[in-house]
């Protein structure tokens, strides 16, 4: 993997960190940092060795503060479109990838920030996490997913209610909206994740994967279609190695040993 600017990454027990490397913007997204995202994730996707995906800002103050408005100020009507595009199609291809992607959030998840942590499969946020669209206060829409993604996390009116007002909410409420999954302290919040990441890791991959891309599919379809997928991917476990292993051990009253073939 190429080395990035504005992203560090770590691969660790089949675990990748990555984080977002701005904090003197408070890891605000400019278009660089948004393309070196989708250029590391997509490396990460085909990493047969990464069984979970973590993703943090760097630093105690902000997970993602935003899309940066400096850059953004200056654009017309094409190059903003074209700036929605960039976030847009990173962010569809996390919430994609086959490996689940867990949400760190340490701090401001504003704007781009919240429809990053949207487009994980699971968000866990530190106490002084704060979370908002405030785009029509800038002038704007949302632009990376969130008028999509926020009304499928959360219900829709109080999404609508987020998206219109562009009012800021607190951990608490976040994790009563069903925002999030879990609000921890802060010096607690990665400990918590990676405990998480690691006990997803230890399962079949390639059952995580197709539970993953089962979900994701039905979410946005009828139930009948949803079911029939569903039908398709479980009977595909049964070709895996997995399959045998998982069943076997549990005759066998053993603990498991998964390659992920």
């Amino acid at each position: 993997m190429m080395e990035y600017k504005n992203i560090l990454y770590v691969i660790e027990n089949g675990i990748a960190i990555v984080k977002i490397n701005r904090p003197k913007a408070l890891n605000a997204l400019n278009a660089e940092t948004v393309r070196e995202l989708n250029n590391l994730m997509q490396d990460i996707s085909v990493d047969k060795t990464v069984k979970v995906v973590v993703i943090t800002g760097e630093g105690d103050k902000s997970f993602v503060a935003g899309a940066d408005i400096k850059e953004m100020s200056t654009k017309n009507a094409v190059e903003g479109r074209a700036f929605g595009q960039i976030g847009q199609d990173a962010f569809t291809f996390i919430e994609n990838m086959s490996q689940p992607v867990i949400a760190a959030v340490n701090g401001f998840c504003l704007g781009g920030g919240c429809e990053l942590a949207c487009a994980c499969d699971i968000r866990y946020a530190s106490d002084n996490a704060k979370f908002g669209q405030p785009e029509v206060t800038l002038g704007i829409t949302p632009g990376f997913g969130g008028t999509q993604r926020l009304p499928r996390v959360i219900a829709k009116g109080p999404a609508k209610e987020i998206l219109y007002t562009g009012q800021l909410i607190d951990a608490q409420e976040a994790l009563r909206l069903g925002l999030v999954n879990k609000v921890l302290p802060q010096e607690e919040l990665m400990d918590a994740v990676l405990k998480l990441a690691n006990k997803i890791a230890k399962n079949a991959p390639i059952a995580v994967q197709l539970t993953k891309a089962a979900v994701n599919r039905g979410i946005n379809c009828d139930v009948i279609t949803g079911i029939s997928y569903e039908a398709e991917v479980f009977g595909l476990c049964f070709s895996t190695d997995d399959q045998k292993e998982g069943m076997g051990a549990f005759v066998e009253k053993r603990k498991p040993t998964f390659t992920g073939k």
